[in-house]
């Protein structure tokens, strides 16, 4: 990646949020971390993250509920469940409200820091593909307008 990502940890468990913010910012990442929903909703609101590490139990939210709520604030933002509860129907709800992947704990570390690559990835290759799309619309628009000019003078006595 170019840029460093940024990633917020949503979980209401203090000692997660510290191991997680040092294991990732010892990875390289900008990391920031709260122990509640509302919390969570005012960061993303103020600022741009890349990704959240979002805990399925929290005290005033449900992970799920807020995976819907943080769409609104933040909508190309990668979102990863965790839970230390996990059932199918979890991670069912997680991934039609917009989860992009599901970890459970306790973590295994190897595999969750693939997991935040592998969606960090993802959102590059979006980003690219969007880039790409918006250049192509402007050389498809310029060259609309071009021809509507020749045509526009051809007309005229």
């Amino acid at each position: 990646m170019g840029e460093t990502a940024r990633i917020l940890i949503v979980d209401d468990d203090e000692n997660i949020r510290k191991v997680l913010t040092t294991i990732l910012e010892d990875e390289g990442y900008i990391v920031e971390s709260v122990g509640t929903a509302k919390k969570a909703i005012a960061k993303t609101g103020k600022k741009f993250y890349n990704l959240a590490l979002i805990d399925v139990r929290l005290p005033d939210m449900e992970g799920i509920e807020l995976l819907t709520r943080m769409k609104a604030t933040t909508p190309k933002m990668r979102k990863i469940i965790i839970t230390g509860y996990p059932t199918l129907q979890n991670a069912v709800e997680a991934v039609n409200r917009g989860a992009d992947a599901y970890i459970i704990k306790p973590f295994d570390m190897k595999k969750a820091l693939r997991t935040i690559r592998e969606e960090l990835t993802k959102q590059q290759e979006e980003k690219r593909y969007s880039q790409q799309k918006v250049a192509e619309f402007i050389e498809t628009r310029v060259k609309e307008l071009e021809v509507e000019k020749k045509l526009t003078h051809k007309s005229k006595p």
